[in-house]
């Protein structure tokens, strides 16, 4: 009886092992499938052009990258200036009492965009000073319309007080002797960031006009700062042409990702699909209506699309640099919370400062951030100390991933790429920069405007071109070739790569190559251990 039973149980037995062996596979499948991100899943990632790419073809990528940042710079060159400028009028007077002022602008345009008036006042004396002091403006704005009157912009008129600030020039007349004059720095007086009318009269007057020493007013200048019409048809064109690009490069980009789960992309995939998008915000699709609608709305919107644009991609480097070394599950309270904190903090003041200008500006054409607001080095400083902050985190994880992960194949690779060409990048913008505003980048330059603007069509198309064709580099190599899914995909797993990829298909393998023996052993004897015990 009991060996009857044995026998009957040792089938059962076996049947209920396989069956729970069964159930143990189903769940280990069911549970990769729900955990993409694991370490053990990492070689799902879908792959990238990156690992196809000889040194021939990087080579050519920066070759191509130069060329065409290249082209855009020369275009630039050759085309209008940005600002058009005409005076109004220049005054001679020796009294210490100025007159008021009477001044009609030039015939005005949409393709004008902005308005500025400028005064430059000059002194003359003998004595070798330096002088600073505050002036009280009178200011009145009216705008012309069809009929020849003139009704009030902002129905009011308006006392501001601004910093006069002059220093001795030298005029050189023969060797070794000069005739000095105090040449004074210039005053915004009045700033329209959007046109209503076809011409504007605005009244200015000065108070108190009295100095510490015995001065001679020499010359008062009063100058029309506009855009140039012809710069503002090239930036229509370049807008829409880099707009047409960006979106054929975000289709073929997604296009290229079909294939692929979207929880087998990688961090750079799917990043670049939402820089992308708002790269495609950044060269502003709605930009031809500030030319169709006489608002402040567009010109803001341009400025909060670029802001959204500038700081997701400073967002970017802070997560790929952290993400391509931690490829378990990325929580958001740990590993996105501090980078949104902050880059939030900087798109915060740089939109709050933006908006602040655009709608006290609104209200008052003379208002300026820089004179009119007490908190305006506050706000400087907090900026300069969150941005400080930010380069140092993003420092430290720059060098903490390539001390961690430069023996790794492929993903080093990932990393070099990108550091190398944002390295270029950054170069690039500096020299702009620094060319644009000397050594005095980050003393007044804080938001836009007149001293912050483009100067010609050079420095537009050169940061324009900069971003988009760098943005267009990293799409090209982050997208997957056309036969990527018949590749294998194991090449993003070290330890799979090490043991199934020739010395042939290790492009860059130099490195690799070196590794001893016994490593690639050591991980057959594990695999192997493990599906024995499954």
């Amino acid at each position: 009886m009991e060996a009857d039973f044995a026998a009957f149980g040792s089938p059962l037995c076996g049947e209920v092992k396989r069956f729970c062996r069964r159930l143990q596979e189903t769940y280990r499948e069911i549970k990769e499938d729900l955990t993409p991100y694991k370490d053990d899943r990492y070689y799902r990632l879908a792959p990238m052009r990156l690992y196809t790419l000889s040194k021939r073809h990087f080579v050519l990528v920066f070759v191509v990258f130069f060329v065409c940042f290249g082209l855009t710079v020369f275009i630039g060159i050759a085309g209008p200036n940005v600002i058009e400028t005409s005076v109004a009028r220049t005054h001679s007077n020796n009294s210490l009492k100025l007159k008021p002022f009477n001044l009609s602008s030039p015939p005005l345009s949409t393709y004008n965009q902005q308005l500025w008036l400028t005064c430059i006042l000059e002194l003359e004396q003998d004595v070798t000073v330096s002088l600073k002091k505050n002036v009280t403006m009178t200011v009145k704005v009216l705008g012309v319309v069809k009929d020849g009157s003139t009704p009030y912009v902002n129905n009011q008129v308006h006392n501001r007080t601004r910093l006069l600030s002059c220093a001795q020039v030298c005029f050189h007349i023969q060797f070794f002797q000069c005739l000095y004059s105090q040449k004074c720095s210039e005053i915004i007086v009045v700033h329209l960031g959007y046109l209503n009318y076809t011409q504007y009269n605005v009244f200015v007057s000065f108070e108190d006009l009295k100095f510490t020493y015995s001065y001679d007013i020499k010359n008062v200048t009063f100058t029309w700062k506009t855009y140039n019409p012809t710069f503002s048809q090239v930036e229509i064109w370049f807008r829409f042409v880099f707009v047409v690009l960006t979106f054929m490069v975000t289709c073929l980009f997604a296009h290229s990702l079909r294939k692929f789960s979207m929880r087998d992309w990688g961090i750079e995939q799917k990043w670049m699909s939402i820089l992308l998008p708002l790269l495609l915000l950044y060269n502003d699709p709605f930009f031809p209506l500030s030319f169709l609608v006489n608002s402040w709305f567009p010109g803001m919107l341009d400025d909060l699309f670029q802001s959204l644009f500038l700081c997701a991609l400073l967002l970017f480097w802070l997560c790929v640099y952290h993400g391509i070394r931690v490829q378990g599950e990325r929580k958001c309270l740990t590993f996105y919370l501090p980078k949104f904190f902050i880059v939030g903090l900087l798109w915060l003041a740089s939109v709050t400062l933006g908006i602040w200008q655009t709608v006290n500006e609104v209200h008052d054409p003379t208002y300026q951030y820089r004179v009119d607001t007490g908190n305006f080095q506050g706000m400087k400083i907090f900026f300069l100390v969150v941005a400080t902050t930010y380069i140092l985190y993003l420092l430290f994880l720059i060098v903490r991933a390539c001390s961690e992960l430069r023996n790794m194949p492929y993903v080093d690779l990932r990393l070099k790429f990108l550091t190398a060409l944002t390295f270029v990048v950054l170069v690039i913008s500096i020299v702009i920069l620094y060319l644009r505003f000397g050594a005095q980048v980050l003393q007044d330059n804080f938001v836009a405007e007149l001293s912050t603007h483009y100067q010609n069509s050079a420095e537009f198309l050169s940061f324009y071109g900069l971003l988009n064709f760098y943005l267009y580099t990293l799409a090209f190599v982050y997208s997957p070739s056309k036969n990527a899914l018949y590749e294998s995909q194991l090449k993003d797993n070290p330890a799979f790569s090490m043991l199934n990829d020739s010395d042939d298909d290790v492009i860059y393998g130099s490195d690799y190559e070196e590794m001893p023996l016994q490593n690639g052993q050591a991980i057959r004897a594990k695999y192997k251990e493990e599906s024995d015990s499954d």
